[in-house]
């Protein structure tokens, strides 16, 4: 079988179990950092005309990362595309199982019941959840909004996103603002921003900062078991 990613997520969940599988992978693929599959452009402007060149049976997608028109243009060149909708742990590890059996055709990985039994082993959080907001860009300053994958596992970690309940998922909110939030913790990734000790805190001066491994606070993939073990630390 013949299958082009155009999620990094999914990316290195195919490649963990059958790396044989993947005959194109976007730029933004990072792992595993041995992958030889084509690259075939960006998330956001995947080069269709290559993608169909490379005659894949299956091209994943996901309804965040892609953009509907580029997903309807691999249709029109009679493309079979599975795009998945990844917004809770259990979304994840559903959608996990719908690519790699039911879309490649794989028995079902270890690594995927590891990732489940990691989280459903977590004790339950104890007392108030902490509010905290949870920028993943600055100029301007973005930060996590309603209904987001990370948002879901922080909230099954204690910490609330104070702007969890705004209309947008994710906001563009003035500095100021954030500050003035309520918010007891601010959480900064390292991507899709890089935030580092050196850039982010500093902006939040009255606030206690947990920089966070931003694959393990976003990816949905084998980095899963791996999340359960080391974000409870991370945010203390």
């Amino acid at each position: 079988m013949r299958v082009v990613s155009l999620v990094p997520s999914l990316t290195e969940a195919v490649a963990h179990t059958a790396p044989g599988l993947l005959t194109g992978v976007t730029d933004w693929c990072t792992h595993p950092a041995d992958l030889t599959a084509a690259r075939v452009g960006g998330t956001k402007n995947p080069d269709v005309a290559a993608i169909a060149a490379l005659a894949p049976d299956l091209v994943i997608a996901n309804e965040e990362e892609n953009r509907a028109p580029d997903l309807e243009a691999l249709r029109a060149a009679g493309l079979d595309v599975l795009v998945t909708e990844v917004r809770t742990l259990e979304q994840a590890l559903a959608e996990l199982h719908r690519v790699l059996v039911d879309g490649c055709g794989l028995a079902r990985p270890r690594w995927l019941d590891a990732a489940e039994a990691a989280w459903a082993v977590l004790p339950a959080p104890s007392g108030s959840p902490r509010p905290a907001v949870v920028p993943i860009w600055r100029r301007p300053w973005i930060v996590l909004g309603h209904d987001t994958f990370a948002g879901d596992l922080l909230a099954r970690l204690g910490i609330r996103n104070v702007y969890a309940d705004h209309a947008e998922r994710y906001p563009r909110i003035p500095l100021d603002e954030l500050n003035a939030s309520g918010a007891e913790l601010v959480v900064l990734p390292d991507e899709p921003y890089r935030f580092t000790a050196d850039d982010g805190p500093e902006a939040f001066p009255a606030l206690p900062a947990a920089l966070v491994d931003g694959r393990l606070l976003t990816w949905y993939g084998p980095s899963l078991a791996e999340a359960a073990r080391a974000l409870p630390s991370a945010l203390r």
